[in-house]
């Protein structure tokens, strides 16, 4: 099954820091986009499932969805 990497931050953390501030939940790290890397069957799959994990109603923001290279 082929692997994607996902990049995702967290929009409500990028707000907070950008005012000086922290989340009251999230490292101030989810303010830069970080990488996972997802095995699904295509890239809707791919996207799908990073939501699942990191849902856009928890302020979650996915740029991109492209295969990954191994």
């Amino acid at each position: 099954m082929p692997k994607f990497e996902v990049a995702i931050f967290n929009r409500e953390v990028r707000a907070k820091v950008r005012e000086g501030d922290h989340h009251r939940d999230l490292d101030d790290r989810w303010a830069d986009t970080h990488y996972i890397t997802v095995t699904a069957d295509d890239e809707i799959a791919a996207r799908t499932s990073a939501e699942s994990r990191y849902p856009p109603d928890r302020g979650y923001v996915i740029e991109a969805v492209d295969p990954a290279l191994d």
